[in-house]
């Protein structure tokens, strides 16, 4: 990649963090943190991107409420709405683009402060045809994994292990929402929400928020002994009408041979050594392992049982607990690269994984995976 840019530094502030405090407080603090890692004042950050959505805060121009407290004032800032990766590929591209040599990337979501998730991913459907009759985000991924099953022959039980798998590695994770030591019977048992997903199957939905420094190569050297370098990204779009899509092949493939292309990765099941994946649904995490490449297309079930995926395994997915765990909808994004990032630094305390070198974080956010996005970190 032309115009290298690393990530330098990251801070989180999990969900029983932020659940207490008001935006401004935890913005102030997550970013207080990730210039306190790098001794760096507001006066010496160069361009500020911050992702909050109207929609998920309930807040009409929602980033003016913390703006000043991430160290916007008579700074270069602005916002990308909706998930946090793409404030991190829109900050990505600041840095490359010569005009700066840092960029403080920030993302946050208070779901505690606003409507449920039927209500406000209702509103995501057309209004004339799909939102009356009541469709919502995990109406939209029932018909996914009930297309996925029965063309696959993908089972429940299969989805149900992603749940067993994220959760007992969520309890390594100190900013993680949700975890435990569950089996497939008590997800099996678990409520049905919209058939085949259950309760468990479903990411609680969490608050909190995710800060990062990005710096030229330049820059980069002066702040940290340990970068992390951008490899390779890809993000790709699909139509807004459902009816118009193949929710078993979407954009994820295409942004994934992006990212893979740019990095000079051929064999993404050998040459990544861990990925944090954006499963806010179980099933979905076997998907997204065929369109990343992990596997064959209809093998995602047959990946889990192997146990390739596990923490020890020869491909770790989501050591953080993933989606599954911590579900700040805006944040989310952020948080996959933060992770991925972390495991490369050899910082992600007891949840790290051996040797990283090269991770990959994943991204995804509107029906069934309507838009994703895929970067490369390495050494």
């Amino acid at each position: 990649m032309a115009n290298r840019v690393a990530i330098v530094a990251v801070a989180q502030i999990g969900h029983d963090g932020a659940v207490n405090e008001n935006l401004r407080e935890v913005s102030y603090e997550v970013t207080k943190d990730l210039l306190n890692q790098v001794g760096m004042k507001r006066e010496g950050l160069g361009t500020i991107v911050s992702s909050s959505s109207d929609f998920w805060q309930g807040i009409s121009c929602s980033n003016t409420f913390y703006f000043d407290a991430i160290g916007s004032y008579l700074k270069d800032s602005t916002k990308a709405a909706e998930d946090g990766a793409a404030g991190f590929l829109y900050g990505l591209m600041r840095v490359m683009s010569g005009h700066f040599d840092n960029a403080l990337v920030h993302a946050i979501t208070k779901s505690s402060e606003i409507p449920s998730l039927s209500t406000l991913t209702n509103l995501y459907a057309d209004q004339f045809f799909q939102r009356p009759v009541g469709l919502d985000d995990v109406s939209a991924a029932a018909m996914q994994a009930r297309l996925y099953m029965d063309k696959y022959k993908a089972t429940e039980e299969q989805a149900a292990k992603v749940v067993v798998k994220n959760l007992g590695n969520a309890l390594n994770n100190p900013y993680a929402h949700k975890k435990g030591k569950i089996t497939v019977d008590e997800v099996m048992k678990s409520k049905v929400m919209a058939h085949p997903i259950k309760a468990l199957d479903c990411a609680t939905y969490s608050d909190g928020t995710c800060a990062m420094l990005l710096a030229s190569e330049e820059k980069a050297k002066k702040l940290t002994n340990n970068p992390v370098w951008i490899k390779g990204v890809g993000w790709y779009v699909d139509y807004k009408f459902l009816g118009d899509r193949d929710l078993l092949d979407g954009m994820l493939s295409k942004a994934a041979k992006k990212a893979y292309d740019m990095a000079g990765i051929k064999n993404p099941r050998k040459e990544i050594d861990i990925a944090e994946i954006c499963e806010p649904y179980s099933f979905q995490e076997l998907l997204w392992y065929e369109q990343l490449g992990f596997c064959g297309r209809g093998e995602g079930g047959k990946l889990i049982d192997s146990g390739v995926t596990d923490m020890n395994g020869e491909l770790p997915v989501n050591p953080s607990g993933g989606v599954l765990a911590s579900n700040p909808y805006v944040a989310r994004g952020l948080i996959r690269i933060a992770e991925a990032a972390l495991q490369v630094m050899g910082k992600a305390g007891d949840r790290q994984v051996p040797g990283v070198r090269t991770a990959l974080a994943h991204s995804t956010y509107g029906f069934a995976g309507q838009v994703h996005s895929v970067v490369i970190l390495g050494k």
